[in-house]
């Protein structure tokens, strides 16, 4: 890994689909003092046009290779240029640059992989355009999993203290009770609390668990998948020293008394967890990608292609993430060095 004398980490930052507001908030977010390298990996073209209509004075750097990395300087970037198939226009999808999303990515997962970032900061992506470009995409979680051969994953966001992990992502209510079992819940599990005490220095975490059904299966009544799955995947890590609370019912696990003994909440499925944590932090929430060989954080919001290029963008996620991210860097040089 390259780190400089002072350990300031790199950063490498991706801007997600060109049409979107990825390019304004990686420029907006350049516009401070970080104490981390920002290295952007895309169209260089695109960033000084876009620093152009939204009058953002941003000094463009390109990278070289062996360089140690220094504390970012408000209103410079350090980038590394990676060429569109076609010009964007703010706000217009083009399905010719669903290639040029995944080369980017690639890129940087690519530069954490063999040292030269110590972490990956992305902006959002916009699925749609990328399968209708004939390109099989669910989402920066399973696509990172896939480029490093790594099958378990777990997807986080967190906003402040509130964590939210999931035991599915990006599938179809449908095929969500199918896809909650023994075995993907004590993996999904053991990863959570690893990761909660590598990447947040928590000793010994607590974990809420959410169940399935309406009041976590009322007794049998509403659903089998707590009594069969469940709780006694719950029993058995418990009996392993995993600190665990549940399955609770989701309308009632968010209350101040249950969150002040939690560290992290698991949901079952996406739309479980993450509108409590999203009304909670929305544009300041963190996604955080747990089980990856690398760091992997990104922003809580599509692509809000409306917004693109006006000026009106907010860029309060994308530096909780570069924020969270720098604080995870060094809890992982002070393992490291324990």
């Amino acid at each position: 890994m390259t780190v400089s004398a002072d350990n300031t980490p790199r950063l490498v930052l991706t801007s997600g689909e060109p049409a979107g507001v990825g390019p304004d908030i990686v420029l907006m977010a350049a516009q401070r003092n970080w104490p981390a390298e920002l290295l952007y990996v895309g169209d260089v073209e695109l960033l000084t046009a876009r620093a152009a209509e939204l009058g953002l004075d941003t000094e463009l750097i390109p990278f070289t290779t062996g360089d140690d990395p220094a504390p970012h300087r408000a209103g410079q970037l350090h980038y590394i240029h990676v060429p569109l198939a076609e010009s964007v226009v703010a706000g217009q999808l083009n399905t010719a640059n669903a290639g040029y999303v995944l080369a980017t990515l690639n890129l940087a997962a690519e530069l954490c992989r063999v040292g030269d970032a110590h972490a990956m900061v992305t902006a959002p992506v916009q699925k749609s355009v990328i399968n209708e470009a004939g390109i099989p995409f669910s989402g920066h979680t399973e696509f990172l999993a896939q480029a490093f051969d790594t099958p378990e994953v777990v997807m986080l966001l967190a906003a402040g203290d509130l964590r939210v992990a999931l035991a599915t992502t990006h599938l179809p209510l449908a095929e969500v009770p199918s896809a909650v079992t023994r075995e993907s819940l004590t993996s999904t599990l053991q990863i959570l609390a690893r990761e909660l005490t590598s990447k947040w220095g928590i000793e010994v975490p607590r974990i809420t668990v959410l169940g399935l059904n309406p009041h976590a299966g009322e007794g049998g009544h509403l659903g089998s998948e707590e009594i069969d799955i469940i709780a006694p995947t719950l029993e058995a890590l418990r009996a392993m020293g995993l600190e665990l609370l549940g399955p609770l019912p989701a309308d009632t696990a968010f209350n101040d008394e249950i969150r002040a003994v939690t560290d992290a909440y698991l949901a079952m499925y996406h739309d479980q967890g993450l509108p409590v944590l999203k009304y909670a932090g929305f544009g300041e929430a963190v996604n955080v990608t747990l089980g990856l060989p690398i760091l992997r954080t990104s922003v809580d919001h599509g692509t809000a292609l409306t917004l693109a290029g006006t000026g009106k963008a907010r860029s309060g996620s994308l530096e909780a993430a570069i924020d969270l991210t720098v604080r995870m860097v060094e809890q992982r040089l002070r393992g490291r060095a324990a």
